[in-house]
């Protein structure tokens, strides 16, 4: 009896982080000021697989092929730029009236 007690102690010791894994982390306080565990939380926030795909599926998103964006997206002239630049020589001048 005298043997199964510190044994039992030391077993359950040993397993007790095996079956008790905390999700939240620890704040220290030292003076009234709180320091969080950053890297806990960096943990808790980056293994999310979810945010891994909507970070993908945005990227996919973002990807908009050449042939279907503006033309000012990709360098060219609209004709509303075109009419602001040429002013009221549009149609009949070569000559821009504002460079």
């Amino acid at each position: 009896m005298k043997l199964f007690t510190p044994l039992a102690s030391v077993l359950l010791c040993s397993a007790l982080p095996l079956f008790a894994h905390a999700d939240s982390c620890t704040e220290v306080s030292v003076d009234g000021y709180k320091a969080p565990d950053y890297g806990c939380l960096s943990q808790q926030m980056g293994s999310d697989t979810n945010a891994t795909k909507a970070a993908k599926k945005n990227r996919e998103a973002q990807n908009i092929p050449v042939e279907k964006r503006a033309p000012n997206a990709v360098g060219l002239s609209t004709p509303a730029a075109t009419s602001v630049r040429m002013g009221n020589t549009f149609g009949t001048s070569v000559k821009p009236q504002r460079p």
